[in-house]
């Protein structure tokens, strides 16, 4: 349960195509595969819909910083009718589209395709996990026994800029299960959230529920969004919502779980 374990592994590997969204988990694998392997390493960065427009960025920023091969790859998961229908195995239909995507430049690679995936997320409701299992691929980071805040404590270990970055799923995990997923909704979450943090909010999310935003924001800055409140709501309205509601139970990654899946 070390960093010079996850980098055995990946010595052991020795050619990877690293899916990399830009979070913690995945930036920490694509930095440790490139200076384990160098150009052996390829990090892959999927772009679609459900991708927030900052993420992209982030994946670009990190890439040049870091001097990493890395290129993107294009994915339609809208045209998945089980990813559109948002039942509680969507992530299934998502993550088949990735390494559907994936996998033919990991054959041209000569490389096995490697997720970020920690410890901690195999406790919870992942069945995107399965799809990939299903397809061949490797999480090193659960091999080397790494959870969440191993993660992160190791990405600050290296000096890495993303060790404190919030978790940012993916944009349809705003949209409750039973809603159809639309690159139109996309678009309106993403915009809504990026005016949020253009308030200077960090960690939030934009729950989607037709003409209504629910806001979730950590416990500490509701006080500060209830003074802002006008700004807050000017900011939501201007991508196509009627109601702006914020949540007073704070933020909780993935609680569009709860009473759905077990």
């Amino acid at each position: 349960m070390s960093l010079a374990q996850l980098e055995r592994r990946l010595a052991d590997l020795d050619r990877v195509v690293v899916a990399f969204s830009g979070g913690v988990d995945s930036a920490l694998l694509a930095r440790v595969s490139h200076d384990v392997l160098g150009d052996r390493s390829l990090a892959v960065t999927a772009v679609s819909g459900s991708l927030a427009p900052s993420e992209l960025e982030d994946c670009r920023r990190l890439a040049i910083d870091w001097g990493m091969r890395w290129m993107e790859i294009g994915t339609d998961e809208l045209s998945r009718p089980g990813y559109v229908a948002n039942g509680t195995d969507r992530c299934y239909h998502c993550k088949s589209e990735l390494m559907e995507r994936i996998l033919p430049v990991a054959r041209v690679e000569g490389s096995a395709v490697a997720l970020g995936v920690n410890v901690d997320d195999l406790a919870d409701h992942r069945p995107g996990q399965q799809a990939a299992r299903e397809r061949g691929a490797v999480f090193p980071l659960v091999e080397a026994g790494f959870t969440k805040a191993m993660v992160r404590q190791a990405a600050r270990d290296l000096g890495l800029d993303t060790w404190d970055k919030p978790a940012a799923a993916c944009l349809a995990s705003r949209i409750p299960y039973g809603t159809p997923v639309t690159l139109g909704t996309l678009g309106r979450v993403a915009g809504a959230e990026g005016a949020i943090r253009a308030l200077g909010f960090v960690e939030l999310r934009v729950r989607h529920y037709g003409d209504l935003a629910r806001v979730e924001l950590p416990e500490p800055a509701l006080d500060e969004a209830v003074r802002r409140r006008s700004e807050l709501v000017e900011a939501v309205k201007a991508h196509g919502y009627r109601y702006v509601t914020l949540d007073l139970e704070g933020f909780r990654s993935g609680n569009l779980n709860d009473g759905h899946v077990r």
